[in-house]
């Protein structure tokens, strides 16, 4: 018996420490980023991530400096009904990083359309935790990229980040190349 029961604590050591690595596997391990934020900074476990606080103002006025300066740019929830304003249509055209509207289950449609209101769009997608946006086509082509990251339980929501950092190194690449 006195054999057995360090074994067993053994083992249930090395169970709980691969179930935390499990968790934790996707976590984004790639090139620093850094993130304009209009809202709140997402609590996030990557610490190679910066975050920088804009406006409304900063995105209709200095998308350029904006597009040298930042990765990517995020939209927090509680900004989605500004952010669908029509004077914003033209900035999220004009970026060229990607904008990743946060929590918003209407896709990028209210955002780069004009004459669309955020609140009189329906659900594209329910389980939608963010949609990303980069726009790629000229005057006389429309071309765009978009992505969708779907939340299925809150433990995920750390794992919907990983996710789109990634996607916002990836796109940096491509861009730079």
């Amino acid at each position: 018996m006195k054999k057995i029961l360090p074994l067993l604590f053994g083992m249930l050591i090395l169970l709980v420490g691969c179930s935390n690595k499990e968790k934790n596997y996707n976590v984004y391990t790639g090139k620093d980023l850094k993130i304009g934020v209009i809202g709140t900074n997402p609590a996030i476990r990557e610490e190679n991530i910066i975050f920088q606080k804009i406006t409304f103002e900063d995105l209709k006025n200095n998308t350029e400096y904006l597009s040298k300066e930042l990765d990517a740019i995020m939209i927090m929830k509680k900004f989605l009904s500004e952010a669908a304003d029509d004077q914003y249509v033209l900035s999220y055209k004009t970026l060229k990083v990607p904008i990743f509207f946060m929590q918003s289950t209407k896709a990028h449609v209210p955002f780069v359309n004009e004459g669309v209101q955020y609140d009189d769009v329906i659900d594209i997608q329910p389980s939608s935790y963010a949609t990303g946006f980069l726009y790629l086509g000229t005057d006389q082509e429309y071309k765009d990229n978009t992505w969708r990251y779907e939340l299925k339980n809150k433990e995920n929501i750390q794992d919907v980040f990983s996710r789109i950092f990634s996607t916002i190194e990836s796109v940096k690449l491509l861009i730079y190349i």
